[in-house]
């Protein structure tokens, strides 16, 4: 072969290729995963952080004290105003009080609440994660803890940074106590919403709460512990499902927090010796550059680059560019609260269109707001504190007496949800020439008297024996009817068989 002869590449179909067309290799790839950073968020103030604050302090003050408020229901009955009982399957809310059979009711909370998001986003972009999440809470709260012991962001970052000495760990050691006493009472907060609460607080002085509360308190006093502390933004980022669900609740006209780069960039330090009217000659904007909006991000991001799912919508930025725009003498309101619309049009000098609070999206999630609210304000009124439940025994399907009659046996279960003791009629429809008989009492009638004491399910066993030949199929249907005595509500009733050879 001669020595000038070209080097070829041979591909797998046997196809050759001169060496310029052959493939180069390409970059190693990454790791899979980033490593964690951690963020040091700076303190701020501003109108959005005492906003911030305020609705924390009172979120968890609500927390703290709705356990202990107490409402009289009357002898026999639980005296917390809100109380979670799931051993006797009932919720205590003030006067309100819901039972296994009003489970839709949860439902109906559920789905307002869900619509009151879309709407609040809608509106405001991600002002319920930016002020009111739990999480958001919570973790301002551990992050107050951090700053009253180590210091602002540059003590907290060289305090990482510095090896292990006396001073470290005895700050260490006041952060993580104090992050484990706000745990452990989040702990307790959460089961004395399940129990009673000055019950609970007494057992586990005195360590005589059983294992099940006890272990209660301390997993979400972990999960606490972890979320707030340590994990922060990343249940933001990775665990939280509305981060990625918002992008169908916004619009062109949401308001949410944008950095108006028409007016920021170009963006470069100021030097001392600059004025304004030589950095814009040069083509610079209004931003420095000093990074304050990243450093006081609680989720670490540069809202410079536009909108991004990290951000929680909290203003934090909005408070830190405000601050340094007045120190530099320059207007305010160059990262703020706006809608896309309007950042558009101010980036083409034409005059910002007015705020549009009404909008196709907005009528939608108002009207289902009103729809399923109002729906669950008439079943609450009109809501039977009367429930029967019946269950026909399957074996035997049913019994041929000596007299030639069939008889089939049911299990009746009377759920009285009043707080006085009721009585009841009970009759059955369906069946022209049945007879009743409570189990083990003899006595047959066309209707039977039974009785429910407040506030509890009461069973009863009876047997409907018909004659034979009055019977026309082998499964006839039949309702079941329990009328209460006077005006205590209206009859109940359902449906069931009655089966025959």
């Amino acid at each position: 072969m001669p020595s000038d002869a070209p080097i070829v590449t041979r591909r797998p179909d046997h196809a050759t290729v001169p060496p310029e067309q052959a493939p180069t290799p390409g970059p190693a790839p990454g790791p899979a995963y980033a490593s964690h950073r951690k963020i040091h968020p700076k303190a701020v103030r501003g109108r959005y952080r005492r906003v911030k604050t305020l609705l924390g302090v009172v979120l968890l003050a609500l927390f703290a004290v709705i356990p202990w408020l107490r409402w009289d229901r009357g002898p026999g009955l639980p005296d917390q105003a809100v109380l979670f009982d799931l051993g006797s399957q009932r919720f205590y809310i003030f006067a309100l009080q819901l039972w296994p059979q009003h489970v839709y009711y949860i439902t109906g909370v559920m789905i307002l609440a869900a619509i009151g998001l879309f709407l609040a986003t809608a509106l405001g972009g991600r002002v319920w994660c930016g002020f009111t999440c739990p999480q958001t809470v919570w973790t301002d709260l551990f992050v107050w803890v951090e700053r009253r012991v180590e210091g602002d962001r540059g003590d907290r970052i060289r305090l990482d940074r510095h090896p292990w000495t006396a001073g470290w760990l005895a700050k260490k050691t006041v952060k993580h106590a104090a992050w484990l006493a706000v745990s452990l009472v989040t702990g307790f907060l959460g089961i004395a919403y399940l129990t009673d609460a000055p019950t609970l607080a007494v057992d586990l002085l005195r360590f005589d709460a059983s294992a099940l509360a006890a272990g209660s308190v301390l997993f979400i006093a972990a999960c606490t512990y972890a979320m707030a502390g340590f994990m922060r933004e990343q249940m933001c980022f990775y665990v939280c499902p509305w981060p990625r669900i918002q992008a169908a609740m916004l619009d062109e006209d949401s308001l949410v927090v944008t950095y108006q780069d028409w007016r920021g960039e170009g963006r470069a330090p100021l030097r001392k010796s600059e004025g304004w009217d030589t950095r814009t000659h040069q083509g610079f904007g209004d931003c420095i550059d000093c990074g304050q909006c990243v450093q006081v991000c609680p989720t670490g991001i540069d809202i410079r680059d536009g909108i991004q799912m990290e951000c929680i919508g909290c203003g934090l930025c909005v408070d830190a560019c405000n601050d340094v725009m007045a120190r530099i003498g320059r207007p305010g309101d160059l990262i703020r609260f706006d809608t896309l619309t309007s950042q558009a049009a101010k980036a083409t000098a034409a005059p910002p269109p007015r705020y549009r609070l009404i909008r196709p999206r907005t009528i939608v999630y108002g009207l289902m707001l009103v729809v399923v609210g109002g729906v669950m304000t008439i079943a609450l009124a009109m809501r039977s504190s009367n429930d029967i439940s019946v269950l026909r025994d399957r074996a035997p399907l049913f019994v041929t007496l000596n007299d030639g009659r069939i008889q089939n046996a049911y299990t009746i279960k009377i759920a009285n949800m009043s707080l006085v003791e009721r009585h009841y009629r009970l009759t059955l429809a369906g069946l022209p020439q049945a007879s009743l008989s409570l189990s083990g009492d003899g006595t047959e009638a066309g209707a039977l008297s039974l009785s429910a004491r407040a506030n509890a399910v009461e069973t009863y066993r009876i047997q409907v024996r018909v004659p034979h030949a009055a019977l026309t199929d082998s499964s006839t249907a039949v309702t079941v009817t329990l009328t209460p005595d006077s005006d205590a509500g209206q009859p109940v009733r359902h449906d069931s068989v009655f089966l025959a050879p």
